[in-house]
């Protein structure tokens, strides 16, 4: 029960802020959504090497393993 009045009164607390800060909240938004997307897009491409890597590995022992 405490968990909820808390959660009801930070979710009243955080729609006030916004409404009163609604231009800067705006500026912090501009500011991390060209990082977010940076951090995103090396994360995807982080993955893809990785998965590349392990097509590449995989295709090697088969390789081999036809070749023995």
């Amino acid at each position: 029960m405490k968990t909820l009045i808390g959660g009801a009164i930070s979710a009243v607390l955080g729609l006030i802020g916004l409404s009163v800060w609604f231009g800067e909240f705006l500026q912090i938004l501009a500011g991390a959504f060209p990082v977010m997307l940076l951090l995103g897009g090396g994360l995807a491409i982080y993955l893809g090497f990785d998965e590349l890597k392990d097509t590449w590995k995989k295709d090697t022992t088969e390789d081999s393993a036809s070749n023995e």
